[in-house]
């Protein structure tokens, strides 16, 4: 599993108009190529009546999976750099479809390049985009003496404090990046003078939302 990797939030869209053809871009994070092509069949679906649907999507950790589609656009004009803007985005997971409404002015190959990148890297955007990091959950118990200046470190610390659980003892809920659990634990020893119980329990991707 990846430590660390940039996808999009979940699903959105945003439409644009280019010499009166409107181009709406559909934006989706899918973890497989049959939720890319589900997702594709869906918008084919939703706009049956548009000129075009093109499509591409980058699945995987290594980028392994990637398609792209003109759906009738002249050949490498519009899924191609579509892609392209996933890949130059670094975006994993992601599927992006662009339904085109003929607007009666042609735009020439230079012109559906720019529209379809455009088109892509505005739904992106208003989608938004999120970096995922692998997480080790740790559970710090301690007694009800140590919960203030616990409690106090770890919240002005660069982990994240996920939960208080109070019962018999009080049990802190923390997400720790993997690479710094060592240095998490040793820094919890030290500033509970070996009185703090440690244990581990899931691994997660927490997100973190990115700006544009």
């Amino acid at each position: 599993m990846l430590e660390k990797y940039i996808t999009v939030k979940q699903e959105g869209s945003h439409e644009i108009t280019i010499q009166k053809s409107r181009f709406i871009g559909y934006v989706k994070r899918t973890e497989t190529q049959e939720e890319a092509q589900a997702f594709i069949v869906s918008i084919k679906k939703k706009h049956k009546d548009a000129n075009h649907n093109c499509s591409a999507y980058m699945i995987g950790e290594q980028n392994l999976t990637q398609k792209a589609h003109d759906d009738g656009e002249p050949s490498g004009t519009a899924g191609v750099p579509m892609l392209e803007v996933l890949k130059r985005m670094d975006l994993k997971d992601t599927t992006v479809v662009v339904t085109r409404y003929f607007g009666g002015v042609k735009l020439g190959a230079g012109g559906l390049i720019r529209a379809y990148s455009n088109a892509t890297s505005e739904a992106i955007k208003h989608t938004g985009v999120v970096e995922r990091s692998l997480m080790q959950e740790v559970i710090i118990t301690v007694d009800y003496g140590l919960i203030g200046k616990v409690e106090n470190e770890l919240r002005n610390s660069e982990y994240i404090l996920d939960d208080i659980r109070y019962e018999e003892n009080v049990a802190f809920h923390m997400y720790v990046p993997i690479s710094k659990q060592e240095a998490f634990t040793t820094w919890i020893t030290d500033i509970t003078s070996g009185q703090a119980v440690i244990n581990t329990d899931k691994q997660a991707y927490v997100e973190k939302a990115l700006n544009l």
